[in-house]
């Protein structure tokens, strides 16, 4: 698990990247993120990791009854400002994920997207989601792949960061795995143009 001074250190430097970058990844939602929710019935959502709200934001125009959490206090502001200017109703929270607790089977979908934590804080964070979901929903998780370390463009540098189908599945033990796998996703952003690879997983606690 990160410790308090590794998680104050991650806060500001999130801060910072919020407050002086705009809109990092844009206001559309992930195209996996809405790939994987779009035919799902409307319900209790969860975002962990929500950042500046894009994927909370499309949920709730969906019907959802979203709440998304983030470390960040400056991104977590933002999606507030998001979801009012977009004209939808979301609950956004600033807090740490390895400790904030989202209750036992409540929630229908929770979505976790580009979480960046090391092994430990990841594993804890994937296990408290799986056991925050109500009987029949489901959990989707769209991250950076290792392999995007050596292959893909984009993401973060740090491999303690990443990982793999294999480590996602490891951490869900008692959920179904409907899907695990690499993706692709085309990245033109600024100097930065290819193909970065992502994983995807979506799992569904049993009835």
């Amino acid at each position: 698990m990160t410790d308090r001074r590794d998680t104050d250190t991650m806060r500001a430097r999130w801060d910072e990247r919020y407050r002086t970058q705009g809109y990092v990844w844009g206001v559309e939602p992930n195209v996996f993120v809405a790939e994987l929710t779009e035919d799902l019935p409307p319900g209790r959502a969860l975002d962990l990791g929500c950042g500046q709200g894009r994927n909370a934001i499309w949920l709730a125009r969906r019907g959802h009854e979203v709440t998304g959490i983030d470390l960040s206090p400056v991104a977590v502001e933002q999606a507030r400002r998001l979801a009012a200017d977009a004209g939808v109703d979301a609950t956004f929270e600033a807090a740490d994920l390895t400790t904030w607790d989202p209750g036992d089977r409540t929630w229908d979908l929770i979505v976790l997207s580009y979480l960046q934590l090391p092994a430990d804080a990841r594993r804890a964070v994937h296990r408290t989601a799986a056991r925050a979901l109500a009987p029949g929903g489901r959990l989707v998780v769209v991250a950076h792949h290792l392999d995007n370390l050596e292959r893909g463009v984009g993401g973060p540098p740090d491999p303690a960061v990443l990982y793999t189908e294999d480590d996602v599945v490891a951490d869900l033990a008692g959920l179904e795995i409907e899907r695990a796998e690499p993706v692709t996703r085309h990245v033109a952003k600024g100097e930065v143009t290819g193909d970065a690879i992502d994983l995807v997983v979506v799992a569904r606690k049993p009835n």
